[in-house]
C-alpha cells in the first residue's frame, strides 16, 4: 500500500499539498481548493503546467519579506539568524583547533566524519520523531543540548585541557543532536506559515543560513586572532539563547501528527517507500546526494587551501568562507524576492556552475581570485540546495514531511562520514588541488548525466 493510500480526502487536504492532481490526466485543470503553493509543488512534482524551467517574475523587495509578516515565523527566523552566526563561528574555530592540535588534514576529515555519521545512521529516525512529537518541544531540547556542548568545548579549550579526542567526542555528540534537530527544524517551518507563502519562508530561511555563513566565519577569524579559539565556542553557546527564547514564545496548534503505522519502524518504512516510489522526489533526493557526497567538501578543502596554497592564516580562512557565504546570501536573497518554481533544469544548471567554479579553484593561487570563485560557487550551491529543498517541501504531504526531509538530510549531509576520510587522506597525500578538480568534475558529470537521462520525463504529466 502506498503511504498516502490510507489517508482520507480530508486528511490529504489538511496535512499538506493536495496530491490528487498527480493522477489528473494532464488536462491542465486543477482540482478545486488547490492553492498557490500546491501549484508550485504541482509544477515540480508532476503537474500539467510543468515546463521545467526557471521563470522569475519582477523582483519585488516586499515579496521577499512576505513570510516575516507572520509572528511565529518572524520569531523563529530572528532567533535562528543569531544562532546560526554562532554555529558558523564554532565551525571555523573547531577546524582551526583541530589543525593546531594535529596539523593533519586526515584528522580533520575524521572529525567531520564523526560529526556527520549520526546523521547517516539516525536521521531517518529523527524524521519519525519530527512526525510523531510536537516539533517545537523537540527543537527546544535539541537546541539546549547543542548550547551545552558548545559551552563544554569552550571550557576545555580555555583551560588548556582540550585534546583531539575531546573534539572527536563532542563532534559526535553534536552529530547525535543534529540527527534529530535538522529534519525537525526543516519540517517545523511548515507549522509557522500558511502554505501559500512556504516557498518564500524556505528562501528566507536559506538567506539567514547564508548570511550567517558570511558573518560567522569573518567574526571567527577576527576573534580567533585577537582573543583565541575558546571565545568562539563561548559565543556560540550564548547564541542559542535567542532561538530557545523564540521557540518558547511561538504559539503553534500543531506539529507532530498522529501516525497510522503502529511502530517506529513502520513509520520509517512508510516514509522511505514514499520517496522511492515518487519518481521526481526520488530524482531530487538522489541528485542532491551525489553532488553533496562528491563535491561539497569545502569544510576540509578550504582550510587547507588557505593555509598551504594561499598562505593566509585564520583571518584569511575566515574571509574565504565569508566570500562563499556572500555568494550564497546573494543567491538566497534573489530567490526570496522573486516568484519562482523549482525545476529540474535549475538543479542541473546550478550543479554545473558549482562544479566548474570548484574545479577552477585548483588553478589559481591568488587570494582575490580564489575569493571571487568562492563567491560564484556559493551562489550556485545555494541555488542548487534551495531549489531541491523547496521542491520537496511543496510536494510532500505534512503527515510524511518529517520523514521525507530526514531522507533528504541523510543523503545531503549523512554521506559526509563516508567521503570525508577519503577526501582528507587524498588531500594529505596529494595536496588540495586534486580533490578540488575531482569534486568539481564529478558535479558537472552528475548534472550532464541527469540532463541526458531526464528521469522526470517518466511521469506522463511532465
Amino acid at each position: 500500500m502506498a503511504p498516502q493510500d490510507h489517508l482520507t480526502n480530508e486528511e490529504r487536504v489538511s496535512t499538506g499539498p493536495n496530491l490528487d492532481h498527480l493522477t489528473n490526466g494532464g488536462d491542465g485543470h486543477q482540482p478545486s481548493g488547490v492553492n498557490h503553493v500546491t501549484e508550485a509543488g504541482e509544477v515540480f512534482a508532476r503537474g500539467p503546467a510543468s515546463t521545467m524551467e526557471f521563470q522569475p517574475e519582477q523582483v519585488t523587495p516586499a515579496r521577499g519579506l512576505t513570510a516575516l509578516r507572520h509572528r511565529n515565523f518572524l520569531l523563529f527566523w530572528s532567533g535562528q539568524l543569531i544562532s546560526l552566526i554562532g554555529t558558523w563561528m564554532q565551525s571555523i574555530a573547531q577546524v582551526w583547533l583541530v589543525l593546531e592540535l594535529t596539523n593533519s588534514a586526515l584528522a580533520l576529515g575524521v572529525v567531520t566524519t564523526l560529526q556527520f555519521l549520526p546523521t547517516l545512521l539516525l536521521s531517518l529516525f529523527g524524521g519519525v520523531i519530527a512526525d510523531r512529537l510536537p516539533r517545537r518541544s523537540v527543537l527546544v531540547v535539541t537546541q539546549s543540548s547543542a548550547m551545552f556542548l558548545a559551552f563544554v568545548l569552550g571550557v576545555l579549550t580555555a583551560t588548556g585541557l582540550v585534546h583531539y579526542v575531546h573534539v572527536l567526542i563532542i563532534a559526535t555528540a553534536f552529530g547525535l543532536v543534529n540527527a534529530v534537530d535538522m529534519p525537525t527544524r526543516q519540517a517545523f517551518v511548515v507549522d509557522l506559515v500558511p502554505t501559500e507563502v512556504l516557498p518564500n519562508a524556505i528562501a528566507l530561511n536559506s538567506s539567514i543560513f547564508n548570511a550567517a555563513r558570511l558573518i560567522g566565519p569573518a567574526l571567527a577569524g577576527v576573534i580567533i586572532g585577537l582573543v583565541g579559539v575558546a571565545s568562539a565556542f563561548y559565543l556560540n553557546a550564548l547564541s542559542f539563547l535567542p532561538v530557545i527564547g523564540a521557540l518558547l514564545l511561538i504559539s503553534v496548534s500543531h506539529g507532530g501528527t498522529p501516525l497510522h503505522a503502529t511502530s517506529v519502524w513502520g513509520n520509517l518504512k512508510e516514509g522511505v517507500h514514499y520517496v522511492v516510489h515518487e519518481p521526481l522526489i526520488r530524482f531530487v533526493v538522489a541528485f542532491v546526494g551525489i553532488v553533496s557526497a562528491l563535491a561539497m567538501n569545502y569544510s576540509i578543502l578550504i582550510p587547507v587551501l588557505a593555509r598551504d596554497e594561499l598562505h593566509v592564516g585564520a583571518s584569511g580562512f575566515g574571509l574565504l568562507m565569508s566570500a562563499l557565504g556572500l555568494g550564497s546570501l546573494a543567491s538566497a536573497l534573489f530567490l526570496s524576492a522573486v516568484r519562482w518554481r523549482p525545476r529540474p533544469r535549475m538543479l542541473v544548471l546550478s550543479a554545473v556552475a558549482f562544479g566548474l567554479t570548484e574545479a577552477a579553484l585548483a588553478f589559481f593561487d591568488n587570494f582575490a581570485l580564489a575569493s571571487a570563485l568562492l563567491f560564484l560557487s556559493g551562489m550556485a550551491m545555494v541555488t542548487f540546495t534551495t531549489v531541491a529543498n523547496t521542491a520537496l517541501q511543496t510536494a510532500v504531504p505534512d503527515v510524511l514531511r518529517g520523514r521525507v526531509m530526514s531522507v533528504y538530510t541523510t543523503v545531503f549531509i549523512g554521506t559526509t562520514p563516508i567521503v570525508s576520510p577519503l577526501i582528507g587522506a587524498a588531500t594529505q597525500a596529494w595536496g588540495v588541488n586534486i580533490p578540488l578538480v575531482v569534486g568539481g568534475v564529478a558535479a558537472v558529470l552528475a548534472a550532464l548525466v541527469s540532463w541526458w537521462w531526464r528521469p522526470w520525463q517518466s511521469h506522463p504529466n511532465v
